[in-house]
């Protein structure tokens, strides 16, 4: 069971979250970058790697100074 705000991807739609909290079964992820949140199983979610979690929140940053994320 992942840790709150650890980020980790979710293999069921190959997105990339942090954990925001648990609701009954499921592990509440938002976007590195910001974002809706979304359910996820806990059975579908592995830990990042420190590097690949630094890159996902760079690439957020990025976008958002381009005003591609609000």
């Amino acid at each position: 069971m992942p840790k709150l705000h650890e980020t980790v991807e979710d293999t069921g739609n190959r997105r990339i979250g942090k954990v925001m909290g648990f609701q009954g079964p499921y592990v509440q992820l938002r976007p590195v970058g910001g974002g809706r949140e979304w359910d996820a199983s806990p059975e579908n979610l592995k830990p990042v790697p420190a590097g690949d979690a630094l890159s996902e929140g760079v690439a957020a940053a990025n976008a958002r100074s381009r005003g591609e994320l609000p």
